[in-house]
């Protein structure tokens, strides 16, 4: 796969500007800037990706799709009292590409634009449960063959956990969501997860989860061209299937000559299809890029039938969101407190076709 030359440099030379300058402002950090009073009622978090991206192979004969996309998140949270507190943020995106290329490339987000990210209300009802309200990250451990990290819907959710043993939990959520995707999308979701999850916080840890999904109200998602790759029949009408996924993971994490290892394995099912209903995902990560000086190599390999699992809402890095079978090796590493860089490929090909989809995404990344 070849890059374009002048264009792809000077984003790439970008890019690298904004690295350096992430080194140089991590090597002013000191500890007490890391660490702020826990008593402070208020708090500040965030989070900056920056994206050089690149598609060939693309169906229909389309020439390569070539792009620079950032997106800023800039959000606060205040606790008036340790059982309660409050949040906002805003997301601001800004990309080479336009808001009209969205539904033909397949993404989750607009290019250009800003909106509210977050709003929510955080309630310790007791010791072992909480309770959000609000417009917030989805409060559940999915893979990104079922769930997009970057989504976030509207609802509310309780999380209780029981103790099983000194070590160990077993953790139940439940919840009902809007889930406000691109153009006023008028799905709503009802999930409930269970997970027990083995010797939390030791060096050897892990977790099986179970998770049921109900996407409803899909009509306005299907007119709006946000269908992808799920069937509809006839052509142009209505979804052929309903949305109740079964998805199950079973995850291990420990520890390789000091280097973090975690493998995970996804497998959903989709109640609500007659047939073309399961998918699958592994993948399997060594280290840690969002440590400084944290080297990360992973790999990922996935699976996904036509109706699977619900395509508008299924991870935008891969192009495919159902309907196809692909691989996805990376590397990344921290090039500063809070701030790492990740170069990643992606080599897909959908069912029915001969040809392979290749992407590479380099991105520069900060949380906080």
């Amino acid at each position: 796969m070849m890059l374009p030359g002048s264009r792809w440099q000077g984003w790439l030379a970008g890019l690298l500007l904004v690295s350096t300058g992430a080194v140089a402002q991590g090597d002013l950090l000191s500890p007490a800037d890391e660490a702020p009073e826990a008593n402070q009622p208020w708090s500040y978090f965030g989070d900056l990706l920056l994206r050089l991206d690149y598609v060939d192979g693309l169906p229909a004969g389309r020439d390569p799709l070539e792009r620079l996309r950032g997106r800023l998140r800039l959000g606060t949270a205040y606790a008036p009292m340790p059982e309660l507190q409050f949040g906002a943020a805003i997301e601001l995106g800004q990309g080479s590409d336009a808001n009209r290329d969205n539904r033909s490339n397949n993404d989750n987000e607009r290019s250009d634009g800003g909106n509210l990210d977050q709003l929510w209300l955080r309630w310790q009802a007791g010791e072992n449960t909480s309770v959000l309200l609000g417009k917030a990250p989805f409060p559940y451990e999915l893979s990104p063959l079922v769930w997009d990290q970057d989504l976030r819907p509207a609802g509310a959710s309780v999380d209780h956990s029981f103790a099983l043993g000194d070590f160990s939990r077993l953790q139940l959520t439940v919840g009902g969501f809007a889930a406000q995707h691109l153009y006023d999308d008028d799905t709503r979701i009802a999930a409930v997860q269970a997970a027990w999850r083995w010797r939390e916080g030791a060096p050897t840890n892990g977790a099986v989860i179970l998770s049921y999904l109900d996407f409803s109200h899909l009509e306005q998602l299907t007119r709006q061209g946000l269908a992808r790759t799920n069937r509809r029949i006839p052509a142009g009408g209505p979804l052929a299937s309903d949305y109740e996924l079964l998805d199950l993971q079973l995850v291990g994490r420990t520890t390789l000559r000091n280097w973090p290892l975690e493998a995970r394995l996804d497998l959903v099912h989709n109640l609500g299809a007659d047939d073309d209903a399961n998918g699958a995902r592994f993948s399997v990560v060594l280290g840690d890029r969002f440590e400084r000086g944290g080297w990360e190599f992973g790999y990922a390999i996935q699976r996904s039938q036509r109706d699977a699992v619900m395509a508008a809402f299924s991870e935008d890095d891969w192009w495919f969101h159902s309907f196809a079978h692909g691989v996805m090796p990376w590397v990344g590493y921290g090039i500063a407190p809070h701030w790492s860089v990740r170069l990643a490929a992606f080599h897909e090909q959908r069912d029915g076709l001969r040809e392979h989809t290749d992407r590479a995404a380099l991105d520069v990344e900060a949380r906080w």
